[in-house]
């Protein structure tokens, strides 16, 4: 059976493997052909559009536009998807033009002028340059707190790859960031922080702030070949035209206070020598002017033995994640196994020798019943505050769907890292649709308790939790409004959201609690007495807060080393891609959850404590103090965020997710021990 077992679970991953990232549809380029004019069907001017700029030291990201660099002439933005707004993602048009296969040995791409603010604070008199100055401050700021760009080119992420040693005395790997730093400061006596130490000699000046203003860019591309079994799909025209597809492309930063060649015949580019000093500025008394070039080189490098599906693996594979993932796995299958032979235990000997011996009991014996039993006219009593245990069930379903749907998506390769924003897009839609599912469970819940107030349990369903997350949310968002972040979401997106909500997730909750409603009562196995039994007193264990709180750290100890990687992809913009993994922890998060209520439940109801209700609920749901605590301590001793807006929306964000966990996990307690319970009492002779 284990034999079994384990092939179904190695087979389950090899196809989980399979689908991990499939991308999106190739983009093949073309050389012009012979009068210079594009090829139809075969592309050769690559699109280039800069995305938001953010930082690990700070959880507010800033549009592209906001800084002093060089803006592209005209063009439309790209549209973002709900996901990529929700996320701050804000896509606009490059200032730099690449062609295909076309070697640029340094283009000059435009001159700014920056207003430098100075240490006394003085302020500028010209009205008119102010906002240059803030654009100036801002710039300073950003290169202070490290903030990185994010360049985007045929749906492929611009890296910036370096040299990096994880263990002391380890092996020296390189690693690969899909963004690159604007810069780097030099604090103090001299400390070179962040890509300032990346040449020690160069980044010398103390309180200076080094613009990187030269980027190189490197262009790795598939020619096609007789082999290639997509040149077939090509016009006739394009394939005598060089046709490739683009596979990598990598980006060294540098800065250079460059000498401009002022020639009327190339009057855009540059020269870049090894003895040209960078280009800094500091705040010295009263405001500067200071003329900054950008400018950029690109060379391009063929190569045949990387394919296009598998561009994404020198990414993915500097991350090193693979090893740690497995282990957690293999960690979290020791306490289901351990779990499920707990279970096993207590139905195939302990429960099932009560129930025979509680099925051969004589009349004369009835009186001397004791254990489980013994409750059996209390143990489906009503529990104090059912409208609220209802409504956070119907909720808990609807984001366990949600999520379920989700990761499902995710394993098969829809919502990988190529297809920005999807992730957080079918989530949303999920949630909206499921709220058939939420309205459903809570009327049935809620009529199983014996409550009338159907009118205030559907409002509930449908407005509580989602109306508090909302209010919170709205919170953070009057934050980032405040801070000028790109991930403050428009006005517009905010009236969508509410659209989604109002005209579509509540109007899918009421008719779920219609036909929740509509149908008769759960009968219950047993009958409930009239007058309620005294509860014992209970032994330590078996009291309410030890027993939640031991009973949460089992299904806690499946996901701590998950939550990790989550939480860096989430505060540290690292990719996340291993929907594969935590699906297959989702699958053992619930195994854990309900197996752990089961087992406290028994206990509980053998020291004859009938309140299972709500401390099924709690028992699960306590999981997410614990992963609000973890979120601490990753804030501690992972993050190095600073300023009073920054940790305060990292914890507001952290309180939604936190209280969504509750709801799901608590969700997954409750519906397992219900389960449980109809199921011994249904078996049970009771006079």
């Amino acid at each position: 059976m284990l034999l079994k077992a384990s092939l179904v679970f190695y087979c389950a991953i090899q196809m989980v493997q399979t689908f991990y990232l499939p991308g999106l549809a190739p983009n093949t380029y073309c050389d012009l052909d012979s009068d210079g004019n594009e090829i139809e069907g075969c592309a050769n001017v690559i699109k280039v559009y800069a995305n938001r700029l953010d930082s690990e030291k700070s959880v507010l990201p800033f549009d592209y536009r906001r800084f002093p660099f060089c803006e592209a002439k005209g063009g439309p933005r790209p549209t973002e998807n709900l996901g990529q707004v929700l996320f701050g993602e804000r896509l606009t048009p490059a200032p730099i033009s690449l062609e295909y296969r076309k070697q640029v040995a340094c283009n000059v791409i435009c001159e700014k002028e920056m207003i430098i603010p100075g240490s006394d604070k003085s302020k500028n008199t010209d009205k008119s340059k102010m906002a240059d100055l803030k654009s100036s401050q801002l710039l300073m700021r950003a290169i202070q707190l490290n903030y990185q760009q994010h360049w985007i080119a045929d749906n492929l992420p611009a890296v910036f790859c370096y040299k990096v040693q994880p263990i002391k005395n380890g092996p020296i790997v390189t690693h690969c960031d899909r963004s690159f730093p604007i810069g780097c400061y030099v604090a103090e006596k001299g400390e070179q922080r962040d890509f300032c130490n990346s040449d020690i000699g160069r980044y010398t000046e103390e309180k200076a702030f080094y613009l990187f203003n030269h980027l190189d860019i490197v262009i790795t591309y598939h020619p096609a070949s007789d082999k290639s079994e997509w040149l077939s799909t090509l016009p006739d025209g394009a394939k005598e035209r060089n046709p490739g597809r683009i596979i990598d492309i990598r980006v060294t930063v540098s800065s250079v206070d460059q000498t401009l060649k002022k020639v009327k015949d190339q009057p855009t580019t540059c020269e870049i020598y090894k003895e040209t000093p960078p280009q800094f500025f500091k705040r010295d008394k009263g405001p500067k002017t200071k003329t900054v070039a950008y400018s950029y080189s690109v060379s391009w490098v063929g190569n045949e033995t990387i394919k296009w599906s598998s561009r994404w693996d020198y990414i993915l594979n500097s991350l090193q994640e693979g090893e740690i993932q497995w282990f957690q796995i293999l960690n979290s299958l020791v306490i289901v196994i351990f779990m499920s032979g707990m279970i096993a235990m207590i139905l195939l000997r302990t429960l099932h020798r009560d129930i025979a011996r509680y099925n051969m009991e004589s009349v004369e014996d009835a009186q001397e019943e004791f254990g489980w039993k013994l409750v059996h006219g209390d143990v489906f009593r009503p529990p104090a505050k059912g409208m609220l245990l209802s409504v956070f069930l119907g909720n808990g379903v609807q984001l366990f769907f949600m999520t379920l749907i989700t990761l499902f998506f995710a394993c098969l390769g829809f919502l990988s890292p190529a297809n920005r924003g999807f992730l957080m897009t079918c989530a949303v839609v999920c949630y909206v649709l499921m709220g058939t599912p939420a309205g459903y469970s809570s009327a049935r819940i809620y009529k199983m308790f014996g409550g009338e107030k159907w009118k205030s349990n559907v409002l509930l369903t449908a407005f509580l939790v989602p109306g508090l997350v909302f209010g919170c949310f709205f919170l953070l968002n009057l934050v980032l409004w405040g801070e000028g972040s790109s991930a403050a979401m428009p006005f517009g997106t905010l009236v969508a959201i509410l659209a989604l909500w109002f005209c579509v997730s509540a109007p899918l909750t009421f008719i779920g609690a219609y036909f929740g409603f509509k149908r008769s009562p759960i009968e219950n196995p047993v009958r409930t007495n009239q007058i309620p039994r005294q509860v014992p007193p209970q032994s330590c264990y078996t009291r309410p807060l030890p027993g939640v709180l031991m009973g949460a750290i089992l299904p806690f100890g499946c996901i701590f080393l998950q939550l990790y990687f989550i939480l860096n992809s989430i505060w540290s913009h690292h990719v996340y891609y291993m929907f594969g993994f935590l699906f297959l922890v989702f699958i053992i998060l619930i195994i854990t959850c309900s197996e752990t209520a089961i087992l406290l439940c028994y206990f509980h109801l053998c020291a004859e404590d009938y309140n299972w209700w709500w401390r099924s609920f709690m028992t699960t749901g306590f999981t997410s103090v614990y992963l609000f605590l973890y979120s601490i301590h990753f804030f501690v001793t992972k993050m190095a965020i600073s300023g009073t807006a920054s940790t305060f929306l990292f914890f507001g964000y952290t309180v939604m997710m936190v209280f969504g966990f509750f709801l799901i996990t608590g969700c997954m307690g409750f519906f397992s021990c219900f389960w449980f319970v109809r199921k011994i009492y249904s078996v049970v002779k009771v006079d």
